[in-house]
């Protein structure tokens, strides 16, 4: 067995390192002006999002978060050492109305759907103020449309809360054991849920096969979704400009490292595609994955297995971060993370649950499990024996570097289950500290 794939199938917590990195990209790889395709869209339907959603009013329609300085969090293990450089917090936790990464894309995928359909139908042309989507006879035309997504929850919140709110019928495939909590949010949206045995992959199958037997359903593929794809990554430029604010100036010199949970792929690989565009070898991607569903990695170090899943090597692709428990990458974002990403690492769930706490402790921030996966990432590389020899063959001082971690989710998280997580980061503390302490 290839040795990486050795690893992963014990089940540890590992971090690799992408020797590819730099590579020319595919010849089939999407033009990077889609970029620029996905900023323009949310920009003329901001006064549309702003009259959709109460959330968005007071910014004007602007889907956008926070950066917010994580200086709290690296001194509570660096203690001011100027090597660790400096680290903010990327809070896509806070995006309005679906409340995680997921909103960029699967808001800018339902808006693609809805101009194509108002403009086929001759109901708006180029420059219409797209508020005119909300009004008749826009809405009729929706009605008789509808959408499906098969998700392990937040797509499925984001494609089910702007689906239902511009009038398509909107079903959602979810595993029978996704949150209840999301589930019961998307019905109160009066979207459809459809719950299945089996996973993510499963729930994906099936509203794919429904799309396919159903006219005028329109299916929303997470594996494969180009315009779900650039819709994530226009949170690229948004975060540019906010390093900019901060003072971070990126180039070589001055590394940014970027670290992002990752499910199938589809939002980190969207974000990792923008930063490349923009900042090119100065920006340094990492994904971080559960122990038990490493399927990014597993594409990405054993490439030739193109169809290989977690379970071919005998994990169980159970993890707390749910949202994160994907059995197989993305066959569109996997070859594209094949020459832009710097690496993955994997976490086990105590350790979702450690980094869960301490940020609850030091920024007073409360984030859902697939969310704190990322929190480990620039303590791993800074401290790690494959982390620092990544950074000395590259000559990167650490001092210089900007350390960026996606918070993905959380805001939208019932009280009665941010208490739980707080039990068990508390019970995964005393565990790690007694295991330290042996």
């Amino acid at each position: 067995m290839n040795p990486a794939l050795e690893t992963l199938a014990l089940g540890r917590p590992c971090l690799w390192l992408n020797d590819r990195q730099g590579v020319t990209l595919p010849a089939n790889s999407p033009p990077a002006d889609l970029i620029a395709d996905a900023t323009a869209r949310f920009a003329r339907c901001e006064g549309l999002l702003a009259a959709l959603f109460p959330e968005l009013a007071n910014q004007g329609g602007l889907v956008h978060s926070p950066l917010e300085d994580a200086a709290a969090l690296r001194d509570d293990t660096w203690q001011g050492d100027a090597r660790a450089g400096r680290w903010f917090i990327k809070r896509d936790d806070l995006l309005p109305v679906a409340g995680s990464i997921k909103a960029r894309g699967g808001f800018h995928e339902v808006l693609s759907i809805a101009e194509d359909l108002a403009i086929e139908a001759g109901l708006i042309v180029a420059d219409t103020p797209r508020t005119l989507l909300t009004q008749r006879p826009c809405r009729d035309l929706f009605e008789r449309h509808a959408l499906a997504v098969g998700s392990t929850g937040n797509l499925g919140l984001s494609i089910g809360v702007i689906g239902a709110a511009l009038g398509f019928r909107t079903i959602v495939h979810m595993s029978v054991e996704a949150k209840e909590w999301k589930k019961e949010r998307l019905r109160a949206r009066g979207v459809d849920v459809v719950e299945h045995a089996g996973d993510y992959e499963a729930a994906v199958a099936a509203g794919r096969a429904q799309a396919a037997m159903t006219p005028n359903m329109h299916f929303v593929d997470d594996e494969s979704s180009q315009r779900l794809f650039f819709g994530y990554s226009v949170a690229a430029r948004e975060l540019a400009s906010q390093l900019e604010a901060a003072g971070c100036h990126v180039d070589c010199d001055h590394p940014l490292f970027v670290y992002i949970p990752c499910g199938v792929g589809g939002a980190p690989g969207g974000i990792t595609f923008g930063l490349k565009a923009i900042f090119g070898d100065a920006v340094h991607c990492f994904f971080a994955e559960p122990c038990a569903s490493p399927c990014m990695l597993l594409r990405l170090a054993a490439p030739e297995n193109t169809g290989l899943s977690v379970y071919d090597i005998g994990l169980n692709n159970e993890t707390a971060a749910d949202g994160l428990a994907v059995g197989r990458a993305s066959p569109l974002v996997a070859p594209l993370m094949s020459s832009q990403l710097a690496g993955v690492f994997t976490v086990d769930d105590e350790r979702l649950f450690v980094e869960l706490g301490r940020v609850k402790r030091r920024m007073d921030i409360e984030l859902e499990p697939s969310a704190a996966a990322a929190l480990h990432g620039p303590s791993l590389l800074l401290r790690s024996e494959p982390g620092m020899r990544y950074l000395a063959t590259r000559g990167i001082d650490g001092t210089s570097a900007t350390h960026v971690v996606w918070a993905t989710g959380g805001s939208l998280v019932p009280d009665v289950e941010r208490r739980q997580f707080q039990r068990l980061a508390e019970l995964a503390s005393v565990a790690a500290d007694l295991a330290i302490e042996k």
